[in-house]
């Protein structure tokens, strides 16, 4: 595969390609869709990632990439639920202090580009295309073939090389010790959160899954830990980082008030105080975000943040597939909870801050998650409507489960309907729920990438406009 065009030729951000562009744009992310992808297919039946991990292909194919991960230094990011968010924030927050700042989150929504920002903008078409052509000139000349993952996760880093970033906010795909992005040494590295998710993947326990996330931990970084149970506290601290700060001791949130649009929230972190700050993201949950992403990004810089700064950061920040506001009357709401905790998550930011009228729950979910306790988590039972639907993916749970589950758990089966495609089951919930009423999408991120580009298809006069 070849596009034809240097590095030192490409298509600055956001302009569109032209028509010969267009089809290398094509033909590279086709060649890309060919490598296997463990986020669409999962775990392969009677095998398991555990068994065979290896950083093997990644530290091969980097190195006939110049190693460019070793260029600048890394911020990186595990934890079972929060990593984007933060990510966003601290990529938001370096920004302001007027560094050059990559970040790689994972999965995307809508467009692979979405994985790969510079300065918070997705990379182009033309670079992208371009860079996953460098790599498939060298993947002939690697032991192993890399998986989809891997290729993005060194196209990535080979970008921020490119453009000279300062520092490269990198979020783990899953885990931590044998993920792709592991090859980085990061300077700091942030962990949100441990609970039960990926067990196929990472074991059944909190503590096997805690072990495989403190794999990011180097010796000589410094940690900023967000997991505050004191027995998997200990599995991070035992990993030899030269300064550990801990939430609710170093840094921490002393006031997480509902307000209008999102949060009013006073922050602490090891070196400032912010009190009264407003947070533009809905659920407390996201309270916990921001002050590991501030704390990130003070320990990364070696100092405090002026006040100001903060304040407009936080007021502004944006968060998409996380209860994410895309229409009103009705309210419709997508976010991607797709654990327990997760959903609980959910649950409770629904409770305390939205209307209590009639809500229909439109929910997809992959064959890994459990059915019955993903619908009790997100409190199935006072939903008016619950409309099951097919994530778009190989691993997709089949809707008809997800009734069965519902109405198993005493929900009444008139209440629940069964529409296979996600923008046919958003049609429906428009259909049932009334204009002060309220449709939430969740379950998978995969549900709410196809919600996120129905709504943003719809014409200017439907009533479930795109965000």
């Amino acid at each position: 595969m070849s596009v034809g065009r240097s590095p030192s030729e490409r298509t600055p951000a956001g302009r569109v390609s032209r028509p010969a562009e267009s089809e290398r744009v094509k033909e590279a992310l086709a060649w890309l869709d060919a490598h296997v992808n463990l986020e669409s297919l999962g775990v392969p039946a009677g095998t398991s990632r555990r068994a065979h991990p290896t950083l093997e292909r990644m530290e091969e194919l980097t190195e006939l990439l110049g190693s460019p991960h070793l260029e600048y230094p890394v911020i990186h990011l595990t934890g079972t639920n929060g990593k984007t968010s933060v990510a966003r924030i601290a990529t938001a927050l370096l920004g302001e202090q007027g560094l050059s700042v990559g970040a790689t989150m994972s999965p995307h929504l809508e467009r692979v580009n979405e994985r790969i920002t510079w300065n918070r903008e997705a990379i182009d078409d033309v670079t992208l295309a371009e860079l996953l052509t460098v790599i498939a000139d060298v993947e002939p000349h690697l032991s192993a073939v890399p998986s989809y993952f891997e290729i993005l996760t060194a196209l990535a880093f080979r970008f921020f090389a490119d453009v000279a970033v300062d520092v490269a906010v990198v979020e783990v795909g899953l885990g931590g010790t044998w993920d792709a992005t592991n090859i980085a040494h990061g300077q700091v590295a942030v962990v949100t959160n441990v609970s039960i998710d990926h067990v196929e993947y990472l074991g059944p326990t909190e503590a096997e899954i805690a072990a495989e996330k403190a794999g990011i931990v180097k010796p000589g970084s410094t940690l900023v830990l967000g997991e505050t149970a004191p027995d998997l506290r200990a599995m991070f601290e035992s990993h030899g980082a030269a300064a550990v700060f801990l939430r609710d001791r170093d840094f921490g949130v002393t006031v997480n008030e509902l307000a209008h649009g999102g949060r009013l929230v006073s922050l602490y972190t090891p070196g400032a105080r912010y009190d009264d700050v407003f947070l533009s993201l809905h659920g407390a949950h996201q309270a916990d975000n921001a002050i590991a992403a501030l704390t990130a990004a003070e320990v990364f810089l070696g100092r405090a943040l002026d006040a100001s700064v903060v304040t407009e950061v936080l007021g502004r920040v944006t968060s998409p597939g996380r209860l994410e506001v895309v229409g009103h009357q009705p309210l419709v709401l997508l976010d991607g909870a797709h654990n327990v905790a997760g959903a609980h998550a959910l649950a409770a930011a629904l409770s305390e801050g939205f209307p209590s009228t009639p809500r229909t729950l439109v929910i997809g979910l992959l064959r890994e998650k459990a059915p019955r306790e993903m619908l009790q988590a997100l409190g199935v039972h006072d939903a008016a409507h619950v409309i099951c639907c097919r994530p778009p993916s190989p691993r997709a749970r089949a809707p008809e489960e997800l009734a069965t589950a519902a109405k198993e758990l005493g929900v009444d089966p008139g209440r629940v309907e069964v529409v296979d495609a996600v923008d046919d089951a958003l049609a429906r919930a428009q259909e049932v729920t009334a204009a002060d009423g309220q449709i939430v999408v969740t379950g998978s991120l995969y549900v709410v990438g196809a919600a996120r580009s129905a709504l943003a298809g719809r014409t200017k006069g439907d009533r479930l406009p795109g965000p």
